[in-house]
């Protein structure tokens, strides 16, 4: 059977055409969400709401503890087991998200690289991002090439795999174990001035839902610095305003920015994969966009119902 894997940039609408997606063709719903998978990041992650999760199976929502650690790794694994058991009931799989490097463990696989080392892995965290950039220019420029300067989570990875190793991560490229089930790779996009109009409504919606209050309980768990729930963005730039370095209007402002210059990175990044069938939603109803994804994923796979 194919899975069905929809990806696209943050406020596109992805969460709600896959649910509805899923539940015309019996499927399950796999969050491929690097924020959401925590269990206390609510409205600043923008999980799916109550009836949604009520009306439709959702996998790696809101299981996490705060101070724990998970990767593209853990998710490729977490992916396969699930979509193995929930083929094993006979149901589809649709898989959902915006984070690129669980997309790209799907699409392009993982190479069988080195675990994680929590020791070097914080002494490089500590590091400023342009000190990681030109240790990373130097050691394995074929990386650097491929890297935003400011990704700071896969310049540590690739650091982490040359200290480890003694080889460039870029050596075992090509090496990576394919998904073991067909995808069908649709991807959401929308006009950017609609797209930037969805995501100042989101951050509306979210500050009127609770979110300045959400992250001061995140903020008062006195969290270990390099915690990755820390940097999603909404909480960050709050945390901030709780040291006293701006008000709230200010930590608000950023927040916006910040996710609107990230949909632009998430974009740039999708762009890149291969065989992704592009669906613009500009001006289209949820319906319209959910009727369009079951046209591409049956042309892909005339078994689906």
């Amino acid at each position: 059977m194919t899975v069905l894997l929809l990806f696209g940039p943050t406020a596109v609408g992805k969460t709600r055409v896959a649910a509805d997606v899923a539940e015309k063709v019996g499927a399950e719903v796999i969050s491929a969400d690097a924020r959401t998978i925590f269990r206390e990041l609510v409205v600043g992650a923008d999980r799916p709401p109550p009836e949604i999760l009520a009306r439709v199976p959702h996998h790696l929502v809101g299981v996490l503890l705060p101070d724990a650690r998970y990767d593209a790794a853990q998710f490729r694994a977490d992916c396969e087991r699930l979509v193995a058991e929930i083929h094993a009931r006979g149901k589809r799989v649709v898989i959902v998200g915006g984070s690129t490097l669980y997309v790209r463990a799907l699409t392009r696989g993982l190479f069988p690289g080195p675990a994680r080392d929590k020791k070097l892995r914080a002494e490089l965290a500590r590091l400023p991002t342009h000190v990681l950039r030109e240790e990373l220019v130097r050691v394995d420029p074929r990386s650097a090439e491929k890297i935003h300067p400011r990704d700071r989570v896969r310049m540590i990875r690739a650091l982490e795999v040359f200290r480890l190793t003694g080889k460039p991560i870029s050596m075992q490229w090509g090496q990576e174990k394919p998904f073991p089930w067909p995808l069908v790779k649709v991807g959401l996009i929308c006009a950017r001035a609609e797209l930037y109009r969805r995501i100042e409504a989101r951050v509306e919606r979210m500050f009127k839902g609770g979110l300045v209050e959400e992250a001061r309980r995140l903020w008062e768990m006195n969290l270990p610095e390099d915690a990755p729930i820390l940097r999603t963005i909404g909480y960050r730039e709050l945390f901030g305003y709780f040291r006293g370095e701006y008000d709230l209007a200010e930590a608000k402002r950023r927040i916006i920015r910040n996710t609107k210059d990230y949909a632009r990175r998430q974009l740039a990044f999708f762009r890149a994969e291969e065989d992704v069938v592009w669906l613009d939603v500009t001006g289209k109803t949820t319906e319209q966009v959910v009727e369009e994804v079951l046209r591409v994923w049956r042309a892909h796979d005339p078994s689906l119902k």
